[in-house]
């Protein structure tokens, strides 16, 4: 069974003391979903912070203002990360390419239209179409072809609807996060997340 999860790399959250923050894994990435602890949630939003400039000290003083001055500066919030494939059965896992960013996670409901989906490099994810199956296959710095996943068609749309269940989830626990860490950007900051990152926006049936 192919399962997906959203995930963020975590190398901006190194060093960082602003607010407590979980031990990053092994491969860096981290796992997001209405079932992480206020430690993990603590680590991506410092990911989100970092990777985009916005001041952390003091957050808690910081205004709606001062995020959306900081955003139009920006022109845009991003996050690294994207989607993670993994095969349960033969424990095989296709993981989000360097630079590309979790905001573009729905270009996946591109690819069963036979466009071009670009899903980053090193390493590079190689997407082949076969009939209605999709296959997956992921490269060392060689791109030497290490990794192979294959699901239908079909498949996708059920990963995706379970994408976007893991990204509101997410969604729900950074709102409580911020009523803690920095209680005066709460519904602006669930608002420019959501809008940004497109979670809740609705899916194309």
């Amino acid at each position: 069974m192919v399962i997906v999860d959203v995930v963020l790399e975590t190398y901006d959250a190194v060093d960082f003391t602003a607010w407590p923050i979980a031990e990053p894994s092994s491969d860096r990435l981290l796992a997001l979903s209405g079932q992480m602890s206020p430690a993990e949630v603590g680590t991506a939003m410092a990911v989100i912070f970092s990777y985009n400039r916005l001041p952390v000290e003091p957050v808690a003083s910081m205004t709606q203002a001062h995020l959306e001055q900081h955003l139009a500066e920006a022109e845009a919030l991003i996050a690294p990360g994207g989607l993670r494939f993994r095969d349960t059965g033969t424990g095989v896992e296709v993981a989000p390419g360097c630079c590309f960013g979790l905001e573009n996670w729905r270009d996946w409901w591109d690819v069963p239209l036979g466009q071009e989906t670009w899903l980053g490099h090193a390493p590079t994810t190689q997407l082949e179409h076969q009939g209605q199956t999709i296959r997956l296959r992921q490269g060392d710095q060689d791109d030497t072809p290490v990794h192979a996943i294959e699901f239908a068609f079909g498949e996708l749309q059920r990963l995706l609807i379970s994408a976007q269940q893991q990204l509101s989830g997410f969604l729900e626990l950074v709102q409580r996060w911020a009523t803690n860490i920095a209680p005066g950007l709460t519904d602006s900051l669930i608002t420019v997340l959501d809008e940004h990152l497109r979670i809740n926006e609705p899916l194309p049936s």
